[in-house]
């Protein structure tokens, strides 16, 4: 395989990698909204928590499918078209969400503040459905033609893999999410978070274990292999840390065994981008689904100097915000008379 190619196929499993990770955390408090705060200063609680961040961490999102469209245009076409209908669900649901996020604060009414928290909640559920259901297809197949079209109807993707990836993503958005809450927050949150993390953490991650053993299984990798046992290392180190209440070794294991997860399946599913489940003649690879040497060689050159700059803006954000918060901090609802 061709250098540039295969290099892209990596930097966007990082990006996969990366938005899985930070969206991971904002999406399970998101989630968290209407199933774990008992009152509305803890609901205040948890927005705060991942209010100057969760937009930052949608950009990955953002720059995954872009890389995919600028790097891979063969295999954003097919993907994108065939997941037409799970991609819209997608989409109207991070926008309930993000509209959500800004107008609860501007609600009067409890039922208006209610109605909002559910826009989070559900919005953060699909989402992460969405997104995890997307990715399992990716890498275990969908009906393509020799054109790389959809062959069936608009819901022809629907099967098995696509239920497990999207419960794998979500349930590891909720055990994440209690992870960052632990971290984030002090007082009787943290203490609840911590104890239902230690009870679910190794469940919840299961869903997510079973999609990357199926990958490296219907592809026959021994090379993806390492990845995947360093992966339930990083599992067992989580769970021991959470049943200490070590919060800051829990968060970290869990990250690690979600990057080593994608790294497995990424490196499982290699050179194919995009099998067929009809012929394997169809499969979009690394090498047929990619753009001109000229265009990777150039998105090289920005992604050299761009990257770093997000790293760094991002990095410097999670440390400005980095102290913890309690309902203590969070002052009673009073009424403010407007200057104008």
């Amino acid at each position: 395989m061709e250098f540039l190619p295969t290099l892209w196929f990596i930097l966007i499993a990082v990006l996969w990698g990366g938005y899985l990770f930070l969206e991971g955390f904002d999406l399970g408090v998101g989630m968290l909204m209407k199933t774990f705060a008992r009152n509305e200063k803890q609901r205040r609680v948890l927005l705060n928590t991942i209010g100057p961040v969760w937009d930052g961490n949608e950009v990955w999102l953002i720059t995954a499918g872009a890389a995919t469209f600028a790097a891979f245009p063969y295999w954003y076409a097919s993907l994108f078209s065939a997941l037409y209908v799970p991609l819209v669900l997608v989409l109207v649901a991070l926008i309930f969400r993000a509209v959500a996020f800004e107008y609860r604060g501007k609600a009067h009414t409890r039922t208006a503040r209610n109605a909002w928290d559910w826009a989070i909640c559900l919005g953060s559920f699909t989402a992460a459905f969405g997104v995890g259901a997307m990715l399992a297809l990716s890498t275990t197949g969908l009906p393509l033609d020799a054109n790389g079209d959809r062959v069936g109807g608009p819901f022809a993707w629907f099967n098995m893999y696509a239920v497990l990836g999207g419960i794998g993503v979500v349930a590891f958005c909720l055990v994440q999410g209690l992870a960052f809450l632990g971290l984030k927050t002090d007082g009787e949150i943290r203490t609840r978070a911590a104890r239902i993390l230690a009870r679910w953490l190794p469940l919840a991650l299961l869903p997510l274990a079973a999609w990357a053993v199926a990958v490296v299984l219907l592809n026959h990798s021994a090379t993806a292999l390492a990845p995947l046992g360093l992966a339930v290392c990083a599992l067992v180190f989580a769970w021991i840390h959470a049943r200490k209440t070590n919060e800051g070794l829990a968060f970290t294991g869990m990250g690690i065994f979600l990057l080593a997860g994608v790294a497995a399946i990424f490196t499982a599913a290699y050179p194919n981008v995009l099998p067929s489940t009809i012929d394997a003649a169809y499969n979009l690879t690394v090498a047929n689904a990619s753009s001109s040497p000229y265009t990777l060689g150039l998105m090289s050159i920005v992604a050299a100097f761009g990257l770093p700059l997000v790293l760094a803006y991002q990095g410097w954000t999670y440390w400005v915000f980095r102290k913890r918060i309690s309902e203590a901090h969070i002052p009673d609802a009073h009424a403010v008379t407007p200057i104008v």
